[in-house]
């Protein structure tokens, strides 16, 4: 039962073909078997789990309603609120940090009929890097080749979902954090346009974070298959008083007139792709447009350098006041991905930020452009294949290849734009490849549809059995 989509779980606990609890213990007797040599998932909630799915049992007996995701197990990324479950952030210092409530996004899923099935680990406070390695809970295991890694920061659900202990995968992404996972593991990924799912970042004390937290973090689901992707954004979207940044746009916009059009980009700033990459690209495109879509080779995403120099600043500058105590909470080397990207890319002063927050609209305008013109982007979630665990946190040389290769993810958070990850196969030494599809601001639907496609043509790779 472990093997099945959410949608099906879905289906057969509504229908009583099968019951929550069956579903529940079929996923938790998978993790048994798969956590041990994967360490993706942290803080396990069976006895929580197994109540929750009695009362989808009971419910369903006495003919009342269930939701759509009824039964459905989920695991939620360490840093996201779970009520009565330590938001540890992989940390020791917040291993008591007992989350009141829930965070939206799970009472979301939760009200849908999903089950939160066990937190998943992380990056420690997700700034140690871009491998799933936390102080707390050690590395996470990539199931396809244990020498690469998961990819994070929502590497625990990327896992998770690729070997069956969970059918969903509740993540975030700044950056790419549920995307590079999604394609390193071997499953899809939606990253939302920034405003479309409500969320509450005020997760340490009562203040809200600077602008980068607020504008470029986005929760999103990991999943198995583009139709379950769909599920979970159907139930993550729309406003909350608590959360002034979402909007009540629709979830589905108007019909283009036809396919739209795809703009092709398989080595945004032309610093290179690994020809692996290059041609996951190549067969994406070859399927959309075999299913009717216009598809065309651009010269580049619109001021991609620009846009990475930006954020990266964006971010430095935000990080800086509060560094100095942070870093102390990451443990023994976890500062060093932070200390490097600040060397390449250091804060900049308050006239600095005035003139990057109207460098930032600028972009974003020059985006919103491209994409009047292309409705979707088609591009590489990262550049080359999957890398070592703590490349990007061994030295310069390490940071800049791993910042460059994932500059793409990078700039549309950025500029606040849909993406879905999706994979297209394995490439010559059996790691799965995947690329994204971007899309205009809330057009989520346009770009689900399209790695609807690319998934009808090239396949789905798990669940899998981790391979060491």
């Amino acid at each position: 039962m472990w093997k099945l989509s959410a949608t099906a779980i879905a289906a057969a606990v509504r229908g009583g073909e099968a019951s929550a609890r069956e579903v529940v213990d079929a996923h938790l007797a998978r993790i048994a078997e798969v956590n041990p040599r994967v360490n993706a998932v942290t803080q396990l909630l069976a006895d929580r789990a197994r109540a929750a799915a009695r009362e989808t049992d009971r419910a369903r007996a006495a003919g009342e309603p269930l939701g759509p995701l009824a039964g459905v197990p989920f695991t939620v990324k360490e840093c996201t609120r779970i009520e009565g479950v330590p938001t540890t952030f992989g940390t020791p210092r917040f291993r008591e940090l007992i989350a009141p409530a829930d965070a939206v996004p799970v009472a979301r899923l939760r009200a849908a009929g999903a089950i939160p099935i066990g937190h998943s680990n992380m990056p420690t406070l997700i700034l140690a890097g871009m491998h799933t390695r936390s102080e707390l809970y050690g590395d996470t295991r990539n199931p396809w080749d244990a020498a690469r890694t998961p990819g994070g920061t929502s590497g625990g659900d990327g896992v998770a979902v690729a070997t069956g202990m969970a059918a969903l995968g509740l993540g975030n992404d700044s950056g790419g954090s549920v995307r590079i996972p999604a394609a390193f593991c071997g499953v899809a990924a939606l990253k939302p346009t920034t405003g479309r799912f409500a969320a509450d970042q005020r997760i340490l004390g009562p203040d809200d974070p600077g602008p980068a937290s607020q504008l470029l973090v986005t929760d999103g689901p990991l999943a198995r298959t583009v139709a379950d992707l769909r599920l979970a954004y159907e139930t993550l979207a729309g406003p909350d008083p608590r959360d002034p940044r979402a909007v009540p746009a629709p979830l589905y916009g108007e019909p283009l007139d036809g396919r739209p059009r795809v703009a092709v980009v398989a080595d945004p700033g032309g610093h290179g792709v690994h020809p692996s990459v290059r041609r996951a690209v190549e067969g994406a495109a070859e399927a959309l447009r075999d299913a009717g879509y216009q598809v065309d080779e651009v010269p580049d995403a619109p001021r991609l350098d620009e846009a990475l120099k930006a954020y990266h600043q964006l971010t430095s500058t935000e990080f800086a006041p509060s560094w100095p105590a942070v870093r102390h909470l990451l443990g023994e080397g976890g500062d060093r991905f932070i200390e490097l990207t600040m060397r390449h890319n250091p804060p900049v002063d308050a006239a600095g930020l005035i003139r990057l927050m109207g460098t930032w609209m600028n972009i974003r305008r020059s985006w919103t452009e491209f994409l009047d013109a292309y409705p979707l982007l088609l591009g590489p979630v990262f550049t080359e294949p999957p890398v070592e665990p703590g490349l990007e946190s061994r030295d310069q040389a390490g940071r800049d290849r791993v910042a460059s290769a994932m500059r793409l993810c990078s700039v549309t958070s950025f500029v606040g734009v849909p993406a879905v990850a999706v994979p297209t196969g394995l490439d010559a030494e059996g790691l799965p490849t995947g690329v994204q599809l971007i899309g205009r601001p809330f057009r989520e639907d346009l770009c689900l549809a399209a790695a609807q496609h690319v998934e009808d043509r090239l396949g789905t790779l798990t669940p899998i059995d981790p391979r060491m």
